[in-house]
C-alpha cells in the first residue's frame, strides 16, 4: 500500500504533502533531516493520510492536492478526513 500524506510542522507552522510507501519511515526521514526540503523543523506529525494500492495513484492524488494551492483546502481536507478515521 502507499499514502499520500500531509504532515505539518507547528514550528514553522507550514504543511508539506507527500506520498510513500512506508509511512513511519518516511516521517522518521522528514524529521531527522534526511529530507531536505523539510529539514529546517523536526517537529513534523503526520495529520492526514490516504492510501492506494500503486504508487501512480498515490502520486496522483498528491498532485492533485498540491495543485489547488490551497492552505484552506488542506484544513478541510484534515478536518473531514482525520487521520484517526
Amino acid at each position: 500500500m502507499f499514502s499520500c500524506y500531509i504532515i505539518y510542522s507547528k514550528k514553522l507552522d507550514r504543511y508539506y504533502i507527500g506520498y510513500t510507501e512506508n509511512i513511519e519511515q518516511r516521517l522518521i526521514q522528514h524529521n531527522s533531516g534526511v529530507s531536505t526540503f523539510t529539514a529546517k523543523a523536526q517537529d513534523r506529525v503526520l495529520v492526514y493520510e490516504e492510501l492506494f494500492e500503486s504508487r501512480e495513484a498515490a502520486s496522483k492524488r498528491e498532485r492533485e492536492i498540491k495543485k489547488k494551492k490551497s492552505r484552506n483546502h488542506i484544513a478541510w481536507l484534515i478536518k473531514t478526513k482525520n487521520i484517526k478515521d
